[in-house]
């Protein structure tokens, strides 16, 4: 898969994340807001292991953030 191909599959699913939590009543401000803040915080993980997969010893998954917008805020 060359980058090209990897951004716009990657465009193309943030579309659909951003219309369907429109479509329940999120505004698209607040969606874009959630998505900069997750594409941080993996961007901060990365900086601290960029490999984590050679971290054999150590088997814990973290899980995402969880803090997209609900339908009914604002």
């Amino acid at each position: 898969m060359t980058m090209n191909d990897w951004r716009a599959e990657l465009r193309l699913e943030l579309e659909k994340l951003v219309d369907a939590a429109v479509v329940t009543g999120a505004r698209q401000r607040d969606v874009y807001a959630a998505i900069l803040d997750e594409i941080g915080q993996l961007r901060l993980a990365y900086e601290r292991d960029p490999d984590p997969a050679d971290d054999i010893s150590e088997q814990v998954i973290e899980e995402p953030s969880n803090n997209w917008p609900a339908a009914d805020e604002g």
